[in-house]
Parts: structure tokens; C-alpha cells; sequence
């Protein structure tokens, strides 16, 4: 009977976790590039009542286990794309495919993976998050510097007018963050760069819409992350201008809350039927 009742608290205990996700689901189903979870569950250890053998005859006896209940085996989030939203903000970005935008504490020096591509430029021109975290990517023409990415009129061509200011600016597919100069000059200032991973279930969100556990999950570059331009080794391409929207689909969320629901109800008969059963024998001394 004891069993019956930690059968029951532990269907409990795991349909609650999955409440919690699906509710985590739909409330960011507003959040820019955020990504849906789901829980599976598994069996939970099993006691062994019988062990199965064979005997020459070629009739044995079977084996005899009752189970104890359930686990959550994993919360896994789901990283298919989101849809995309035109703003008309030149500092939007989204992703069209596969990658995640790298960002860096300036303070820390810590880096983060992201989806979400609504950023700013702050009062020294860098490309940054809501938050202060700055975009990395190539930081020059030529491609042969890595980080924090500036739009600003630094590292002009050779036959810009000194005296030339920056009027505009704007994102290339491929990553390439072209400046406008008030003489007509255009030059390529840097390329934001995206990184991939093998594992990205590996990765941790840290809120913010962020995600640490970079390394765990198997980036470019193995031991040494290193992100690559846009379009290239099987990462998606940059629109600039758009948002990714949150891929959480709520009929589908709202479907598993019914769903899960009654399941929470039918372990919670489970412990009541356990204890009026547990009544009835404490009720035999009478």
C-alpha cells in the first residue's frame, strides 16, 4: 500500500515541474526569441519481486517488478525557429537559421550565447544588449581582429574626405555592418559574427534571454569557441531590421496543460484511494 502512495506523491511532485514549464511556455510566448521546453518524464526504480530464468525444458519463469513511480528525465528546449517581425529598427537583428548571437560582459568578460537580436548602440558606438553586453564579431574590414563590434566612422577608407561624418548605417545578410558616410563614401566597419553548437541542450539560460554553458555545448572551435561570419559552416544568415519571435505555440501549451492536469488529479486519487484503503486496515482492530 506504501507503494501505491509514493507512486501517487511522486506523479505529484513530477506533473508539477511540468505545470511550471508549461506556465514558463506561455508566459514568454511574448518574449523576443524565446524558446519553448517540454518535460519528459521516465519510469522511477523498480523492486524486484521475482527474478526471470530459463530452464533446460525451455520453460522458465518470468520476471516480477513493481514500479515506484516517476522522474523528470529531462527539460529539454526546443530550438526550432521563430517567426520573424519586421520593426524597422536598424539595430534589430534576427537570425534566419541556425546560430546564436555571442555577447560580452565588459565588466566580467564573460560570453553568452543569444537569439535575441534587439540591441542598441551605446554613447561609445557599441553595438549592445539591453542589458550592456556587447555584440562580438570582426571589428575591422579586413577581418583579422575579433571583437566588441563599433558602428562608428573608425578605420575609414583611404579616399574618404577627412572631414566626412557618419550619416547612416545598415546590416548586411551576411553579417557585414556597412557605414554611410556623408561624402557618399560606404565601407565595411566590421561583421557581426553568430556561433552554433553540436549540443545546444547543453546550454543553460541565464535569463535576459541569454544562455551560458557556451563550451559544454560544443561550439566552432572545440575547446576555444570561435564564432563565424553569417551564412558560413552550416549557420543561418542575418535580417537586419526584424525580430525572432517566441516559437512557444499556445494551443499546443494549452492542450498539455489539460493534459496535465488531469494527470496531477488522477495521482491525487491515487494517495486518496491509498489513505481510505490504509483507513479501512487501521479500522479491522475495531
Amino acid at each position: 500500500m506504501l507503494r501505491s502512495l509514493s507512486s501517487g506523491v511522486s506523479g505529484i511532485q513530477q506533473f508539477q515541474n511540468r505545470l511550471d514549464v508549461i506556465g514558463n511556455n506561455i508566459a514568454n510566448s511574448n518574449t523576443i526569441a524565446f524558446k519553448a521546453a517540454r518535460t519528459d518524464f521516465a519510469d522511477a526504480f523498480s523492486q524486484t519481486l521475482q527474478v526471470s530464468s530459463a530452464s533446460s525444458s525451455g520453460s522458465g519463469q518470468a520476471g516480477m517488478q513493481v514500479g515506484s513511480g516517476v522522474i523528470t528525465s529531462s527539460v529539454k528546449n526546443i530550438f526550432t525557429q521563430g517567426a520573424l517581425n519586421r520593426t524597422g529598427v536598424g539595430t534589430d537583428m534576427a537570425i534566419d537559421g541556425d546560430g546564436f548571437f555571442i555577447v560580452k560582459d565588459p565588466i566580467s568578460n564573460s560570453e553568452y550565447a543569444t537569439r535575441a537580436g534587439d540591441f542598441r548602440i551605446d554613447s561609445n558606438n557599441y553595438l549592445i544588449t539591453n542589458k550592456g553586453l556587447r555584440v562580438q564579431g570582426w571589428t575591422n574590414a579586413a577581418l583579422g581582429s575579433r571583437g566588441d563590434i563599433q558602428i562608428d566612422a573608425q578605420n575609414i577608407p583611404a579616399t574618404t574626405s577627412p572631414t566626412a561624418t557618419l550619416t547612416t548605417f545598415s546590416i548586411g545578410r551576411d553579417g557585414s555592418v556597412n557605414v554611410h558616410m556623408n561624402d557618399g563614401t560606404e565601407y565595411v566597419r566590421g561583421v557581426v559574427m553568430l556561433q552554433r553548437f553540436t549540443d545546444p541542450q547543453a546550454l543553460l539560460k541565464e535569463g535576459d534571454n541569454l544562455y551560458s554553458g557556451i563550451a559544454a555545448a560544443g561550439p566552432l572551435g572545440g575547446a576555444t569557441p570561435l564564432s563565424e561570419s553569417p551564412g558560413t559552416n552550416g549557420l543561418g544568415y542575418i535580417e537586419s531590421s526584424a525580430l525572432e519571435l517566441s516559437n512557444v505555440d499556445l494551443a499546443n501549451e494549452f492542450a498539455s496543460l489539460i493534459a496535465t492536469q488531469r494527470g496531477f488529479q488522477a495521482c491525487a486519487r491515487i494517495i486518496t484511494t491509498s489513505d481510505e484503503i490504509l483507513q479501512e486496515l487501521v479500522n479491522l482492530k475495531r
